[in-house]
């Protein structure tokens, strides 16, 4: 049985990423809070960002909580996890 190459699983995740979570992977540095995110791609709908960027870079786990025993703090923020940094380097 042979397995496909790290590379070629990377791009075919990479071809599976939604624009508005391929476009947050893409600004999130190191470790942002909610509003630094939200700020750096221009939007302003609290709602539109926590259910179509936040939510599915999440539940596809491209980024992680600092936090996620508390996800509503207000000292809450978010890093791409290793997966998603692999997605990062292939956008």
């Amino acid at each position: 049985m042979t397995f496909p190459a790290a590379e070629q699983v990377a791009e075919q995740v990479t071809e599976q990423v939604i624009p508005q979570v391929a476009d947050m992977i893409e600004i999130v540095e190191k470790e942002m809070n909610r509003q630094e995110i939200q700020r750096t791609l221009h939007l302003s709908d609290r709602e539109n960002f926590r259910l179509n960027y936040l939510q599915p870079a999440l539940e596809l786990g491209y980024i992680e909580m600092t936090l996620p025993d508390k996800p509503n703090s207000s000292l809450q923020k978010y890093r791409l996890t290793p997966l998603g940094l692999v997605v990062k380097q292939n956008l």
